[in-house]
């Protein structure tokens, strides 16, 4: 039996077909904004702040194994209702909170693993969605282009492990963009159309690779057209790729390379 840790963006749901469709035993703890896993079997609405509740549903389910899959967004922790576990660990929670929606899923997994239960990979039933290094379209990088995102990996490389930038734009060996809390479809819609810049969409530094991937699919292609991208630059098996035939189609339409490092 393994435990789903739910949230939103096209991923999850991903992860729940997959689960499916291999016929495994599956509970669903759904903190998606919207719960939107309500009408699946073994579906749970539960509160981050109930911990002791969640730590004896998944005992009860016997399961020692649960993945997080898709995004679990910052709590209003002024109107959580918390449990005794709750209260001994929200703490901890509220301090990660302070530095990001992926700083909180790291704190509950440590809390998980004090009660001997494991968090596997997101891509553990999905392993196809990261893809391996190559470039996956007719038009590749030119030389000038090369340059430019080498100095966006380098910044990326080298930026504070507590920074939220996942993703930047680079153009003539400049960055022109860097994402921050908002995400990268924010980041994009403050570009000029016909930008002819390049997005780089990479893990943050230190990243627990267990979770909270950078993901794109078929609506950050069309963004990159929209505003003029001449690219789309990945990690090789660290980001996860929706949609990559409908993905890799339209940017063969559009004259977009995609090229995974």
């Amino acid at each position: 039996m393994f435990g789903l840790f739910l949230g939103d963006t096209d991923f999850s749901k991903s992860v729940l077909k997959k689960v499916k469709k291999l016929n495994k035993d599956y509970f669903i703890i759904d903190f998606s904004k919207n719960n939107k896993f309500a009408k699946e079997k073994n579906s749970y609405r539960i509160s981050i702040g109930k911990f002791g509740k969640i730590i004896n549903l998944i005992k009860e389910k016997k399961s020692d194994k649960v993945l997080f899959a898709g995004k679990i967004a910052k709590p209003k922790f002024s109107s959580l209702r918390l449990d005794l576990k709750g209260i001994y660990y929200m703490p901890s929670v509220i301090k990660a909170a302070k530095l990001g929606d992926a700083a909180i899923i790291k704190v509950i997994i440590k809390i998980l693993s004090y009660e001997k239960i494991k968090v596997i990979s997101s891509t553990y039933f999905n392993p196809e969605l990261s893809v391996k290094k190559g470039n996956y379209t007719k038009l590749k990088p030119s030389t000038t282009d090369n340059r430019s995102i080498n100095r966006g990996i380098r910044y990326l490389n080298n930026s504070n492990n507590l920074d939220h930038v996942q993703a930047l734009v680079v153009k003539d060996n400049k960055i022109i963009a860097k994402e921050d809390r908002q995400g990268t479809k924010k980041m994009l819609s403050k570009l000029k159309k016909n930008s002819g810049g390049i997005l780089i969409k990479f893990p943050k530094k230190k990243q627990d690779l267990r979770m909270d991937l950078p993901t794109i699919g078929f609506q950050t292609l069309k963004d990159c057209n929209k505003y003029g991208l001449k690219g789309l630059v990945l990690k090789s098996k660290k980001n996860i790729f929706l949609d990559k035939i409908q993905c890799i189609k339209f940017a063969n339409k559009n004259s977009i390379f995609i090229s995974i490092r």
